[in-house]
């Protein structure tokens, strides 16, 4: 039987725990990491969140998994929380997921990514 795209991000999403814009920014002031993983010409396009890590989508296990010899200094345990986000919360729905098989268990992504953040505080 083969798997669709679809399919992946449907068992993805099923797992996670995704915030709005608001619960996500809660999350931060509370301690968790906000990540971009839009490539840059999305940044440039679209704009940023003031204070994100910029962690492009296909860095972002080698950055983010403690055990790396090429993590961030934030990623100091299996414990972190990492709030990611794409453009519109597909790809990173995808990235957390993976973040999640390899032992971030508190990694999840906002619910409609950068847009809906846009949406709900405006951009900068």
């Amino acid at each position: 039987m083969t798997r669709t795209v679809n399919d992946l991000l449907e068992a993805a999403r099923a797992r996670l725990d995704r915030p709005d814009p608001r619960r996500a920014a809660e999350l931060v002031a509370h301690g968790a990491y906000l990540v971009d993983t839009r490539p840059g010409w999305q940044r440039e396009q679209e704009g940023e969140i003031a204070g994100a890590l910029v962690i492009e989508r296909n860095h972002i296990e080698w950055r983010l998994d403690p055990t790396s010899d090429a993590r961030i200094p934030e990623a100091v345990d299996h414990d972190v929380t990492w709030v990611l986000f794409c453009s519109e919360g597909y790809s990173s729905s995808l990235a957390a997921a993976s973040l999640q098989d390899i032992g971030l268990h508190n990694a999840t992504d906002i619910d409609g990514g950068f847009k809906a953040w846009k949406a709900e505080f405006g951009g900068s």
